[in-house]
């Protein structure tokens, strides 16, 4: 036993890998008709299954698997190299390793829940894409919607409670005028919050500046000022720095507001998750704001998503670390690769090859004559990541708490959750999973691992798994057990999981294999495009610089469907492109913009910029 296991004996933990395919490619693609051509079309498919060109696609995560449905889609020899012994990156579920009893399967464990937020718009039409029987939109149809979020506050503050419901009468196409937007958002805060009236007045206004600057402004202003001075956070009172500074940055992609660039925080969190989430405009279809899946994610999505690219000639070889990609004569001449254990060392060969490993892995695969080659692969290295790791509590008793996300604003360690088992409509989770005895599934995120705790003092970093699940487990109830209600229990407690990507917990130099991007100001500038300039190597993933601009699925995804059209393009290629879905700009507000594109040519402030 390993020291990392030894430290979680007392909890259901291990490095079990699982795969639970539904049924074999063939049968699972043709229950859904037309899945397998797609976008494309029975006209493009035809003409691109001539290709015979190979591609490596590098890693086998949410951008890797996007990648190999779309060139697979386009008659290509598709070999996706992966490091686990299973697909779907930080998306996977994994095994809890000796849970399962009576021909029930293990506890499912994930590396944190997942969220598809209604704005994604090019990952559900994946999702549409990929078979699932008895679903006519295949996978996606396995999405399930929540209705509210809480807030949830500690030290016996009033909780917030935030209904995820469309605005009811929303303006008429041309009517969306900035009073109008100022007026809903004041509204919003004087219902959910205890803001006093000037920040309150004083965020709104901020939130048009932002609403009508000009794309050249966010690059070349907002890029370089964080959302906490943006917003004047410092110079507020603790409920504004906390419900619109810290709320709105740290927990939802682990980057701190004091740092997160305007452009982002503003233009996907505040934007297009909440405003036109609100708005319903921007959407895909009619979803709704908040959508987590039925199931784990590897049953209700990854597994067959495997099986349906097998099934349109997809081969994968696991457990195959990349180590080298190598450059010669203007272009990349292969890839070397090993077993994880460092046996078995080889080098592969193709037409073209996508990188679509994580930043911080997929950098040390350049070496110099291929940062040489295209300066941008140098400017990755300035990328920063951090750490964003979940754990799974297994629980005797079914604790929804609410029918959405728990946001426990007051958590050092910036906690936030989700009670899965209500949204498992497919499943009865003590019949399915475990023992029998566990009928909830608590999902709980840490964003924050560089503060203290309350109950040691210690940083999630300095603690061992042991204290983190005390830790972690003291902080949910800190915001759930309030008001002289008891939400959490400790008896109802049976075990837990947490990915073993992180290890070395407690010790001189505690790792965690599986980061995530954050957006300090100025990380626009060092993002890469998907098209390189060597003309056979393209790059996928959510570093990539897309439209959504945010470390997501779904900017993993359209990282992808770029790399794929770079790749097209480079072969001049008749096959039809990758569409590509943007986010959601108000026609309303273009007029205004054009208006702040020549104050900032000018050197004038926006025309709603007060200071």
């Amino acid at each position: 036993m390993t020291k990392d296991n030894a430290q979680q004996s007392q909890g259901y933990n291990g490095h079990g890998r699982r795969r639970f395919l539904t049924a074999s490619g063939a049968a699972v693609a043709g229950v859904v008709g037309g899945g397998t051509i797609g976008a494309l079309g029975a006209a493009g498919s035809a003409a691109a299954a001539s290709s015979g060109k190979r591609v490596a696609v590098l890693g086998g995560g949410v951008s890797g698997l996007s990648a190999a449905h779309e060139l697979a889609e386009r008659g290509y020899e598709v070999t996706v190299y992966e490091y686990y012994d299973a697909l779907g990156g930080k998306a996977r579920s994994m095994d809890v390793p000796g849970t399962g009893t009576g021909g029930r399967k293990p506890l499912p464990g994930e590396h944190g829940f997942r969220f598809f937020p209604g704005f994604y718009r090019n990952l559900p039409d994946t999702m549409r894409r990929i078979p699932f029987p008895g679903n006519a939109n295949g996978v996606h149809g396995n999405l399930r919607g929540g209705t509210e979020e809480l807030f949830a506050r500690g030290a016996g503050r009033p909780d917030l409670h935030f209904p995820l419901r469309r605005v009811t009468t929303p303006p008429a196409p041309g009517d969306l005028t900035p009073s109008w937007i100022r007026d809903q958002i004041l509204s919003v805060l004087d219902l959910a919050t205890h803001l006093p009236a000037d920040e309150a007045a004083y965020f709104a206004n901020r939130l048009l500046v932002h609403l009508t600057s000009c794309d050249a402004r966010r690059e070349g202003q907002w890029e370089k000022v964080a959302w906490w001075d943006f917003i004047r956070a410092g110079e507020m009172s603790r409920e504004y720095q906390v419900l619109l500074g810290i709320g709105q940055t740290r927990n939802l992609v682990a980057t701190r507001a004091e740092t997160a660039s305007t452009r982002t925080v503003g233009r996907v969190i505040i934007e297009a998750l909440i405003l036109w989430g609100l708005l319903g405009r921007g959407m895909d279809g009619d979803a709704d704001i908040d959508r987590v899946l039925n199931a784990p994610t590897s049953e209700a999505w990854i597994d067959p998503w495997e099986s349906h690219l097998r099934s349109l000639g997809v081969e994968f070889v696991l457990g195959t670390e990349v180590r080298e990609v190598v450059y010669g004569d203007g272009r990349v001449s292969g890839v070397r690769v090993a077993a994880r254990d460092g046996s078995r060392q080889r080098t592969i060969t193709a037409d073209h090859y996508v990188s679509a490993l994580p930043v911080e892995h997929a950098r040390t695969t350049w070496g110099p004559a291929l940062r040489a080659a295209d300066p941008q692969l140098g400017r990755c290295d300035a990328l920063k990541t951090d750490w964003m790791t979940g754990v799974m509590f297994y629980l005797r008793t079914p604790t929804p708490v609410v029918h959405g996300h728990i946001n426990c604003l007051d958590s050092p360690w910036a906690v936030t959750g989700i009670g899965q088992s209500q949204f498992w409509d497919v499943r009865d989770f003590s019949r399915d999973y475990g023992d029998g005895r566990a009928h909830e599934c608590l999902s709980a995120i840490i964003s924050e691992w560089d503060k203290p705790g309350i109950l040691y003092g210690k940083t999630a970093r300095e603690c061992t798994k042991d204290e983190i699940v005390a830790e972690l487990w003291a902080q949910l109830k800190d915001g759930l057990n309030d008001s002289g209600k008891t939400t959490l229990r400790d008896e109802d407690r049976l075990g837990w999981f947490m990915d073993p990507a992180v290890t070395g917990l407690g010790g001189p130099d505690p790792q965690n294999r599986e980061q995530l991007l954050i957006h300090p100001t100025g990380t626009l500038y060092n993002r890469p495009s998907a098209r390189t300039a060597v003309p056979n190597f393209f790059l996928a993933g959510d570093y990539v610089r897309t439209d959504v601009d945010l470390a997501t699925m779904e900017g993993a995804n359209e990282s992808a469907r770029r790399a794929v059209n770079a790749l097209l393009d480079a072969e001049d290629s008749g096959a039809e492109r990758c569409h590509v879905w943007e986010l959601f700009r108000p026609p309303e507000m273009e007029p205004l913009k054009r208006v702040d594109e020549v104050r900032y040519r000018l050197g004038l402030p926006n025309t709603f910029d007060l200071g």
